[in-house]
């Protein structure tokens, strides 16, 4: 959510936007601004079912208004913020993963004019890549958390291959992150699951990993391929790289390798 109210901004052409997450299931709570002049929005709860963003919660799919202190269409209890901002045309769109919305954006005017269908379009989008990135973001989570199973459960060796599975996965959903801070974040988890402790001895570019990582879950090139949206001949030159730089001569050898160098589980 954090870039998405300046995303919003381009998409459209609207010189103000903003947003927040939802917190529980019945309020959100405006964290980001973009093009505000004002402090007025900023951390301001909003209910389900109330004002604009709350209509949007409440049935889960984008609302428009024309001139917001004169709507029929909602309630208004959020008023005095909205006319400190100064903005009288305000469109609210849900940001909604498997059927919960998590989050809304807003995008307003500051004359009463309609918004139009190609503003409504491109803030759609800009809701849609916040809802991949958040799904991305929860998997990455449920990887995690399966990767760190509790004391007791399994034997260690059983541990270690729930580790090596939730990192790799991890590695082939990192390229699906558009926000360059989360994929880094991702990434830097993938390391610490692969490292353990200290620095890796040596470097591979990251698609050398990534495809060396598949290789070490069993995967052959055809599959690695698929999986990370490359061709095969892009998958072997990549794998062909990382024997290369690993001193290997056979692909157990380069996972084998790897492994012992620190840069998988």
């Amino acid at each position: 959510m954090r870039g998405a109210p300046a995303r919003l901004r381009r998409a459209t052409g609207l010189p103000v936007a903003f947003g927040g997450l939802v917190e529980g299931r019945q309020r959100m709570r405006i964290s980001e601004l973009s093009g505000a002049a004002t402090p007025a929005l900023r951390g301001l709860a909003v209910t389900s079912g109330t004002g604009l963003g709350g209509r949007a919660v409440a049935l889960a799919r984008p609302c428009a208004v024309t001139d917001y202190s004169l709507s029929r269409q909602i309630s208004h209890e959020y008023d005095a913020a909205v006319a400190r901002e100064g903005l009288r045309s305000v469109l609210a769109v849900p940001v909604v993963v498997r059927r919960r919305v998590r989050g809304v954006l807003y995008g307003a005017l500051r004359t009463a004019q309609p918004l139009g269908d190609r503003a409504l379009n491109a803030a759609v989008d800009v809701a849609r890549d916040v809802e991949q990135t958040l799904v991305v973001g929860d998997e990455a989570r449920d990887l995690l958390a399966a990767a760190r199973p509790e004391p007791g459960t399994g034997a260690a060796a059983a541990g270690r291959e729930e580790v090596r599975e939730a990192h790799a996965a991890l590695r082939a959903l990192a390229p699906r992150i558009t926000d360059p801070a989360l994929r880094a974040e991702l990434l830097a988890a993938c390391g610490l699951l692969a490292a353990g402790r200290g620095t890796p001895a040596l470097a591979l570019a990251p698609r050398e990993l990534d495809v060396l990582t598949c290789v070490a879950s069993g995967a052959t090139n055809a599959a690695a391929a698929e999986r990370l949206g490359l061709r095969p001949e892009t998958v072997k030159g990549y794998l062909r790289s990382a024997m290369r730089r690993l001193g290997a001569r056979t692909r157990g050898e380069a996972v084998v390798a790897a492994r012992r160098a620190g840069l998988l589980p």
